[in-house]
């Protein structure tokens, strides 16, 4: 299903190789049907002449992709269907990566690494089907890093969220106003706070029942570059101290 697949799969064919495609369009593994279960995803996966009903416990089309990737690879490898597809019920995603931190009556909390313009698109489309309500967004943009994708982040962001908090992440060198000010400029009238763990408080209280806030940028970090010093901070860690503090709105 890649943009570039047909390339690919006919110099592969040029020069003798096996070929196995998996996905929507695949043939080896055909991925016949993807759909939202509760805070997971049901895929129905076809493979020489049988049917695995699987509940992938990963959100987002793209990890649906990567999955289905990592057992045809199996596959490929040797190992039977019959037990590798079933074993896509037992994945575990990677720390910061569209990663649920969060489930209060309803309203759910994710972490992504997004710190880029595609990466923020693909995480904010993934994680629409999974917010019934609002989607909030928090996010910032590094220092000393390429400037030109400030303004297109903030337009990504107030294109597909609902609600957008423009923060600080890892400034470095540069004074984060500054840096905001150049989101912002892609995102008027986003709401803009500096300090990223009151921005997260502020994120989850605007919460409310089948809504969704992504924090995006840090992932697993566990600092807040700031000149030349790295302070600690962490996004998971600003999480659990907003729901301690903050009541998730019925």
């Amino acid at each position: 299903d890649a943009e570039h697949a047909s390339q690919v799969i006919a110099a592969a064919r040029e020069r003798g190789r096996a070929i196995l495609t998996v996905g929507r369009d695949g043939e080896a593994l055909k991925l016949a049907s993807l759909s939202r279960d509760g805070f997971a995803q049901r895929l129905l996966i076809r493979h020489d002449g049988e049917s695995y009903d699987i509940r992938l416990p990963l959100l987002g089309d793209y990890q649906a992709a990567n999955a289905l990737l990592a057992a045809g690879l199996a596959i490929a490898a040797g190992e039977p269907a019959a037990r590798v597809l079933p074993a896509l019920a037992e994945l575990e995603g990677v720390k910061g990566r569209l990663e649920i931190v969060g489930n209060v009556r309803g309203a759910l909390i994710v972490i992504d690494y997004a710190h880029k313009p595609d990466a923020l698109e693909a995480a904010l489309t993934a994680l629409r089907p999974f917010a019934p309500g609002r989607l909030v967004c928090v996010f910032g943009c590094g220092g000393d890093r390429d400037k030109g994708k400030r303004p297109i982040m903030g337009r990504i962001a107030a294109r597909l969220a609902n609600h957008v908090i423009v923060t600080d992440d890892n400034p470095r060198s540069e004074r984060p106003e500054a840096i905001r000010a150049e989101i912002l400029a892609g995102a008027p009238g986003s709401r803009e706070i500096g300090d990223r763990a009151e921005a997260i408080r502020a994120g989850a209280r605007l919460l409310g029942h089948g809504d969704l806030l992504l924090i995006a940028g840090k992932g697993h970090e566990t600092g807040q570059i700031v000149g030349p010093t790295v302070l600690p901070f962490s996004d998971h860690e600003a999480v659990r101290a907003a729901l301690s503090e903050t009541p998730i709105n019925g």
